[in-house]
């Protein structure tokens, strides 16, 4: 039985990390690439970051990446405690990866603030996303946070009776 719920727990873990490094570079690109595009129609990318640097602003790109690493670095670790940890509760580990989703969305807005506001000022427009590629961002995020709460006391529970040793009881299969 504990050897089922290692595995298990790693493989959420691994799906966990590939899932928030996957929402970190959509992010990433949907800040980057395509709401650029979106904000200034008919501009090829090259152009559009000519023009924000003409006047006088930056789309921010190492702010950005750095910004949206930390969601990346968090999994990484979650990863590496769940893989050393002897009994891992499994939805536990579900719902911290499924935290550190929800979370993505306020990683989105704080990169995209930079290079949002610097578009705006460059194409006197709103410094808002443009793209409509920023809304499976917010839905992941949104239905990360949902089944989170859904799932956190039961996971919560079972994590405590694991470490006092109760039993394994039908919320633990």
């Amino acid at each position: 039985m504990r050897a089922s719920l290692r595995r298990r727990a790693r493989t959420v873990a691994v799906a966990g990390t590939v899932a928030v490094f996957a929402y970190a570079v959509f992010a990433a690109f949907q800040i980057l690439v395509l709401n650029p595009l979106a904000a200034a129609p008919g501009a090829d990318l090259a152009q559009i970051y000519a023009d924000v640097e003409a006047a006088g602003e930056s789309m921010g790109v190492p702010s950005v990446v750095t910004i949206l690493t930390v969601g990346p670095i968090v999994a990484s670790a979650l990863l590496a405690r769940t893989w050393a940890r002897p009994e891992p509760e499994p939805r536990m580990v579900l719902v911290l990866y499924l935290a550190l989703l929800a979370l993505g969305e306020l990683g989105h807005t704080v990169a995209s603030f930079g290079p949002g506001m610097a578009l705006a000022d460059t194409y006197l427009i709103s410094g808002g996303d443009h793209s409509p590629w920023a809304v499976p961002l917010q839905a992941v995020s949104g239905i990360a946070f949902m089944v989170a709460v859904i799932l956190a006391p039961g996971a919560w529970a079972a994590a405590g009776d694991r470490r006092a040793g109760v039993p394994l009881r039908w919320h633990n299969s």
